[in-house]
């Protein structure tokens, strides 16, 4: 018998896992993968560690939190500065004086303000109703039409003007001659890959792999007093109220010969429509290799089904009305706790799974 099972050995449920451990819990951890990690997990090849499914940059301005991951893993001095390829033209990114200048020729902080804003009253926008008013709002129609229209359409699969506003304000804009992405104090790659750091917080733990609760749910269930599930909430109570919809993404990963290097940065972004993948990730510059080859995974979004892997949920009115049933039957559980992104249907930063898991720790014990 077990204290706890725990479904998902990703960043949730290893916390939590490690967390109760330390408290004299035993506990056992499931996961339907092949390996530990989650989305998190890197696999060496060429000697580089490759983010599997997609990439991962750690960044937070809690330093509890930062301390926290580096008891597990010394961490690099990355910094993500991704750019921008609108068909063959190249950008920085976040929106700055690099990108403004690089568009309209703007030197100074003020003319490239009054550049977007003569874009923006144009437009005549006052109170932004959808993404793409929310953007045009924020940056313009130049940068809009460029940089975040087609990137934005390819990854949600939805015209600009069916989505949220809220998705775009995450994007930061400055005007200065900065490209680092993230406002966050502290930032980085956990030196040897993520599977390193979450193999440390399941020291001494058991885990079986390989392992789909579903379908031994009964066996499983008797095994510990209590649950923590960070799959799908929709599937965990049968899809009584419907299927939340999320987007997945393919990952074609491929080992290049002829250069040790391809693109000179961790990430690019494609924004025009008519490219088929999001971005390029080249994986050796999230820690400065210097391999004779080097390895690239192009990403491209598609629609969820059940036999792919649920990345982003769709936050829209419909969505979140189903979700919220599921959610007032996970609240009267006394003997399952729901963590994580597809159990509490919300895109989290890397930071946000931890704080959530240790907070439910803390009320936990």
């Amino acid at each position: 018998m077990y204290d706890y099972l725990i479904v998902g050995a990703g960043l949730f449920g290893s916390v939590f896992a490690h967390e109760a451990k330390k408290r004299g819990k035993k506990c056992l951890v499931i996961d339907k993968r092949n390996h530990i990690g989650g989305n998190l997990y890197t696999e060496q090849i060429e000697g580089i560690n490759v983010h599997k499914y997609g990439a991962h940059i750690f960044h937070t301005n809690d330093k509890e939190i930062w301390d926290y991951v580096n008891s597990f893993s010394e961490f690099n001095r990355y910094t993500n500065s991704p750019i921008a390829n609108y068909q063959g033209e190249i950008y920085n990114l976040p929106f700055n004086m690099n990108t403004f200048h690089q568009l309209w020729g703007s030197v100074t902080p003020d003319a490239a303000k009054q550049k977007i804003n003569e874009q923006k009253n144009k437009a005549g926008i006052t109170s932004p109703k959808n993404l793409e008013e929310q953007a045009i709002s924020l940056v313009g129609t130049d940068i809009y039409e460029k940089l975040i229209k087609g990137y934005t359409e390819k990854q949600w699969g939805r015209p600009a003007t069916e989505l949220p506003a809220f998705i775009i304000k995450r994007i930061p804009v400055r005007f200065t001659y900065d490209n680092n992405y993230f406002n966050d104090r502290y930032q980085g790659i956990p030196i040897g890959g993520y599977t390193a750091m979450i193999e440390k917080m399941l020291e001494g733990i058991d885990v079986r792999l390989n392992v789909d609760f579903f379908e031994h749910r009964e066996e499983l269930e008797a095994l510990a007093g209590k649950l923590v599930f960070t799959g799908m909430i929709d599937q965990y109570y049968n899809y009584q109220f419907g299927v939340l919809n999320y987007r997945s993404l393919q990952f074609e990963t491929r080992v290049i010969d002829e250069t040790d290097n391809f693109q000179g940065n961790a990430v690019v972004n494609y924004t025009a429509r008519e490219t088929p993948f999001t971005r390029i990730i080249e994986h050796k510059h999230f820690e400065f290799g210097t391999q004779e080859r080097t390895v690239i995974t192009e990403e491209y979004p598609l629609e969820w089904e059940p036999n792919l892997e649920p990345y982003y949920p769709i936050n829209d009115d419909k969505n979140n009305q189903m979700y919220r049933k599921y959610k007032e039957l996970s609240d009267q559980e006394t003997n399952v706790i729901f963590g994580g992104r597809l159990a509490t249907y919300k895109y989290y930063d890397m930071h946000q799974v931890i704080g959530a898991a240790l907070a439910t720790i803390r009320n936990e014990f």
